[in-house]
């Protein structure tokens, strides 16, 4: 009797173990959710500069394809690392003859890079892929945002488990066109403090799953026909990216400043 009751034992604090480990991995799951998000954002705080008219002399891009061109104001005080390291590799000709190696059934395109399977080449500078995440309460991936990708984390072991880490990105674009928007989805967007934002994209269009998760530079004000046509490209999975059937290509990148016509 007394080795059944050992044994009994020996089972119960298994499963209260088990119940106890469970309940703290719920815990450490909802906090690297949180944490993942990317920053803590008070709705008093939010500004969308990207809704309104870009101001006398703002700087610009303009990027022609092969398939047109969209222009687009950049925000530099916003995003200072990722629009420099953009400014600079836009004016040293990086960008052109580049591939559109991403197109995401209407949602988002993505561009900018050497090879057309969307891996950078070897000896690429690998200082241009390690530029820190900026995030903004002002910045959203509305439709026409332009976004830099993430390339990578630095997450310590407690990071990983709780959440957290630096996350970077590089010179790779993402130019954000629209999801559809359900009436369920619509009424999740409207609910809760963040409800301004998200009618701004209900109104306006986006994706908003990426919220906080990249560095918004721009947002286009000419051309968003064209980014609309850039995530809706004919295209074959490699495994990594929807990659266009037809090479779909960045001809040239321009900037300059704005001028209200």
């Amino acid at each position: 009797m007394k080795k059944d009751g050992s044994k009994a034992k020996i089972v119960i604090g298994a499963m209260l173990l088990m119940l106890i480990m469970t309940v703290i991995l719920i815990g450490f799951e909802a906090v690297r959710s949180r944490n993942d998000h990317g920053i803590d954002i008070e709705p008093e705080d939010i500004h969308l500069i990207q809704l309104e008219e870009p101001a006398e002399g703002a700087p610009t891009a303009t990027i022609e394809t092969t398939l047109g061109s969209f222009s687009f104001v950049l925000y530099p005080e916003q995003s200072p690392n990722a629009v420099k390291n953009f400014t600079e590799l836009a004016e040293s000709g990086y960008y052109d003859g580049t591939y559109i190696f991403d197109s995401e059934s209407g949602a988002f395109s993505a561009g900018g890079c050497p090879r057309r399977s969307g891996e950078l080449p070897e000896g690429h500078d690998e200082a241009r892929e390690h530029i820190l995440r900026e995030l903004s309460p002002d910045l959203w991936p509305f439709r026409g945002a332009i976004c830099v990708l993430n390339t990578g984390t630095e997450r310590t072991f407690k990071e990983k488990v709780v959440g957290g880490g630096k996350y970077y990105n590089g010179s790779r674009l993402a130019f954000i066109n629209t999801i559809e928007f359900t009436d369920e989805y619509k009424e999740q967007l409207l609910s809760g403090e963040g409800s301004a934002v998200g009618q701004a994209f209900i109104d306006n269009g986006g994706v908003p799953n990426f919220s906080q998760q990249m560095t918004v530079i721009g947002q286009t004000y000419e051309g968003i026909e064209v980014v609309e046509a850039l995530s809706q490209l004919d295209t074959k999975d490699n495994g990594i990216y929807n990659i266009p059937k037809d090479d779909v290509k960045i001809l040239s990148v321009k900037l300059g400043t704005y001028s209200k016509k």
